[in-house]
């Protein structure tokens, strides 16, 4: 099974945040709509819907090219816990520039419906670094046995 190795590894990427995205969104919906929560879902949907599953799919592909070339490659779980460091970033950007985010000299982000302080931020994104060390060993590891292209 050594055809498309590639196109397994971004399929077998964006698996995971495409089944957590359609549980968020449901949760968004209900929310939104079942409970008249205020939450601006068209402007905080479009970039995780959008982009972090293709994240992962290139991720995962990027991966697996530097594991067939024999490059320098991190373990798995390594690799993944990297993506944070792209994504945390990006996203901030783009929510900042959507309206969703706002920021002040006080210490704290504003979203529209919560203000967090920066410790609180800090503290999300060392939980956010576990959580995707642990996805990506885990899971991402799984599918990519499962599609035959594990290390």
């Amino acid at each position: 099974m050594n055809q498309h190795p590639y196109l397994r590894a971004y399929m077998a990427g964006i698996t995971i945040p495409t089944l957590f995205l359609l549980v968020a969104l449901t949760i968004f919906c209900v929310a939104r709509f079942g409970y008249q929560i205020p939450v601006p879902i068209e402007r905080v949907v479009i970039f995780p819907m959008a982009v972090i599953p293709n994240v992962f799919g290139a991720w995962n592909v990027l991966h697996l090219a530097l594991r067939l070339r024999s490059l320098p490659h991190l373990p798995l779980g390594f690799h993944g816990a990297i993506l944070p460091f792209i994504l945390a970033p990006t996203g901030y950007i783009v929510a900042t520039w959507l309206g969703v985010l706002s920021t002040t000299d006080h210490g704290f982000v504003y979203f529209n419906i919560v203000s967090l302080s920066y410790a609180h931020l800090g503290l999300m994104f060392s939980v956010a670094l576990i959580v995707y060390y642990l996805v990506w060993k885990y899971l991402v590891g799984f599918l990519n046995a499962v599609t035959g292209i594990a290390e």
